[in-house]
This record gives C-alpha cells, structure tokens and sequence, in this order.
C-alpha cells in the first residue's frame, strides 16, 4: 500500500462501524476509517492520512450500494456534520448500535452479559428534538457546490451550525429536520428580518458584533422559548427584532435574551433578561395511575431533548429499580430531578445529588411542582458529596440509580458505591465506553442481571444505555 496521503483505493468493501460514526474497512490488514459510506458499500476511497496502524479516507464513488443505504431527507447532509446516518436504513443503525454497547462492554469492561435486546427505537425519527441552538456568523462557510458554480455570492452571513471541528465555520441553514414546527420559521424569519435591515452578525474570529447566538425550545405541550444573545448592547435594534418576532409569532412562551462580551458561547454565567411571558416552559411527562409530572424548565436548564424517549427511558429505569412502594432510592447525577420525580410516587423516598448548584434548585422547585415531599437534593461534588455524613443523614440505599455526564462517574464514586453496598443498581449512560470502565470496577461485587440500549438520537452514532446491576 502506498505511503503518502491523498492515494487512492479502489473497491474496497466497508465492513462495520467505528467511533464517531465513521465507517471501518481493512485493507492489506490496516484498518480505514471512512467518511461518507455505508458497512456493506463497495467504494473507491480517498485516503487523506496514513499512520502506522490505521488511515483516514474519504469515499469518492459508490461502486455498490449497501442492502441498508438510503437517500438522505436532508438537503444539509453530508455538509452539516449532524445527523451523519441519515444515508443508513433506521433498523440498521438501531442494529449497530445494539453491537456498540455490546462490544464496549464486553471488549472494555470484560463483562459477562446477559442477552441483549434489540435496542429500542426513537417514537420519532424527525423532529424529535425539543431544544436547537444556533450560531450568528459575519462570515458563513460556502458549500463545495457554490464554489464549482464558479457565481459569487454577496450574501456573506449565516445562521446555522458549525461545521465539524471548525469553531470559526458556521453553515446557514435553510432547514433543519430535528425540531419541530414552528423552529424553521422562527429562524428563517430572524435571518430574513436582520437581511432587510441590514444587521450585523458576529465575527467568531474577531470576537466582534451583534447577534451572536440562538436558541429555541419546544415542548409537547405547544409551549415556545427562543432566547437571543447578543455580542453587546443595541437597544434600539434589539427592541424593533424581538418586537417583529413576537408580532410574527404571537404564541411565544418565552421570549428571552442576554449580552454575552464573552469569547465563548456559553449563556450559564450569563444574566437572562425577559422580554416578553414568562421566563420558563412547562413540560409534561405521563406517569402511570397519577397526575403527569411537570418541569419547569429555565433557559439554563437541563432536560432530554427527546421528550418521547425520555418518557420511554424513564418507564425502563422504573421497571429495572424493581421499586415495591418501600424503598430508599438515590440519584446520583440527579439534574433538575426528572428521574427522581419519576421515581417519587412508587417508593418510600428519594434522595437526589448533583454537582450543579443551579439544577438542585431547579430540582427542588419540580418538586414543589409536582406536590412531591418525599424526596430530597444536595449539591457538591459526588466524590466529596457521598461521604459517611451524607448516608448518616439519609441512610443507606436499597436502590441507586447513576446517570452520570459522558465521562462516566469519578473512580472515587464507584468506590463510594461499593462502600454503600445498594442491592440494586441502575446505571443510565450516554456513552458505553465509560460505562463499561465503571462496570469493570463493580463487577466483582455484582453481577449484570439487564442490558437495554435505547436510540436517543436517531441518525447519529449516538446510543443510550441502561444496565441493572444485583449484588452477589
């Protein structure tokens, strides 16, 4: 095989999945990553890096399709970075991703597993998000086509998504099949609204200008949040754009925004102004034999962008915590509380701990909500937090339940876990990898009795697991 980069390899067969959702071929024994192809394409490949033990490539041509290829429904595809299997049959990716978690668990934790589901698939494959956020930018990216057309464009700003890995690349984005009605139009009119009057969008790289960053909100209840940042202050301007937007779109719950000077996104250590309802939506989650739950969530609050799923997960980690009406349940990684409110109503108390200061109040508040007393949250860091005051205060679980960020949980928490001793464990990941690691330090004090990967981003190489755990 030639040395150099940017050679050509002819009719290669693409055989699996690899990370990221790159596709995975073998080639005279070295393994190639591939962007743009399908596992069971044939294609001509274009390798743009070679190292010792693998190479990176590009599909050129498909020289047979794959049994699972299908036209992508996005006119963005391929450019956007998101939604990156929209070219690969629903049942194939849920069946890819069922051979992830395998893999991880197996291969990284070295776990002996049960039988493993299909994993379950997403209500909704379209519009199934429930939160977009997007970025202003003075200089947009021009598609490979604009540039083979040979036309100059003058319309120079965009409104749309960074393209993978290029912080300074925005893509405008004419439509996004993610949320639901009305996110499209609600952004397409500010974009439209700022091109008559001639607005100014930030410069990423200069850290200058004026409308910087937006972000809309839907429930499933109908209800509507957009929150505009802007790189600083123009009252004028800001007061007319956010007037003709709440005339155009008069159902607006939440209408919001802030002055990030910033030389990052982030809104968390940002002070939220309202402009227009109130500073909040209401979701609702159903929740068998009792009223729906609701959640307030905030413009800095944290909630599962696929509601529907959401609802499907959570009714699997109700099952899997075996609850009897008698037991102490504790939710590492609580959030805003939304699995232990789901929890609440079917065992005799619920303890919540999380690092972030701002979701315990938001989970203290859900509670209060909901007419839920018997639960309760704390806030630090769970390797500091779980000490012997804290199960003192609360006494020992007979049920935990983890839901940790994609790092996984602190070898410190797993320690603390096994000091605890819970009969039963529920641990819900975003990402397999991490969650083999941890299960790999459990796994001589207990033993996996479930497995259930679940899609929670269709068209991604995303997947959602939940395992149970019993101590031996």
């Amino acid at each position: 095989m030639a040395k150099a980069k940017n050679f050509l390899l002819e009719h290669v067969p693409v055989t699996g999945w690899a990370a990221k959702g790159k596709a995975l071929a073998k080639v005279d024994g070295l393994v190639v990553f591939i962007t743009g192809a399908v596992p069971g394409d044939v294609a001509d490949l274009r390798v743009f890096r070679k190292k010792k033990s693998f190479a990176e490539a590009e599909a050129i041509r498909i020289v047979s399709p794959s049994p699972h290829r299908e036209t992508p429904f996005c006119r963005h595809f391929g450019t956007c970075g998101g939604c990156t299997w929209q070219d690969m049959a629903y049942p194939a990716q849920l069946a890819f991703k069922r051979q992830e978690v395998i893999d991880n668990l197996q291969r990284l934790g070295g776990l002996d597993l049960p039988e493993v589901p299909a994993a379950l698939a997403s209500p909704r494959t379209r519009h199934y998000r429930n939160k977009l956020e997007y970025t202003f930018s003075a200089q947009r990216w021009f598609t490979k086509e604009e540039l083979d057309s040979g036309e100059r464009s003058t319309h120079r700003q965009a409104l749309g998504y960074h393209l993978p890995g290029r912080f300074d690349k925005v893509l405008d984005i004419a439509e996004c099949w993610l949320q639901p009605s009305p996110s499209d139009a609600v952004r397409n009119f500010i974009r439209d609204y700022t091109a008559r009057h001639g607005l100014g969008f930030y410069n990423i790289r200069l850290h200058e200008g004026w409308l910087r960053t937006l972000t809309i909100r839907t429930t499933t209840t109908g209800e509507l949040m957009v929150l505009l940042a802007f790189g600083q202050e123009q009252q004028a301007h800001r007061e007319a754009l956010m007037a003709a937007l709440l005339e155009a779109f008069p159902t607006i719950t939440a209408l919001l925004w802030c002055i990030n000077p910033k030389k990052n996104d982030t809104i968390w250590d940002l002070d939220i102004q309202l402009y227009h309802g109130r500073d909040h939506l209401v979701e609702q989650l159903p929740d068998e034999g009792f009223e729906p739950l609701r959640f307030r969530i905030g413009a800095k609050s944290f909630f599962q962008v696929n509601p529907e799923q959401t609802l499907v997960m959570y009714d699997l980690v109700r099952r899997l915590a075996g609850l009897k009406g008698d037991e102490r349940v504790y939710d590492l990684y609580c959030g805003a509380g939304s699995i232990s409110l789901f929890l609440a109503r079917h065992c005799a108390r619920v303890i919540g701990a999380e690092i972030v200061p701002d979701a315990v109040m938001d989970a203290r508040a859900n509670a209060e909500l909901n007419g839920i007393h018997n639960v309760a949250f704390e806030a630090g860091d769970l390797k500091d937090l779980l000490n012997p005051e804290f199960i003192a205060r609360h006494g020992k679980p007979d049920v935990l339940v983890t839901d940790p960020p994609r790092a996984g949980m602190h070898e410190a928490v797993v320690a603390r876990i096994r000091e605890m001793a819970p009969p039963v464990i529920v641990y819900v990941s975003c990402n397999p990898a991490t969650q083999a690691r941890d299960l790999a330090l459990l796994k001589d004090n207990y033993c996996i009795t479930h497995v259930q990967p679940l899609d929670m981003f269709p068209h991604t190489a995303h997947v959602e697991n939940v395992v149970r755990l019993e101590r031996h």
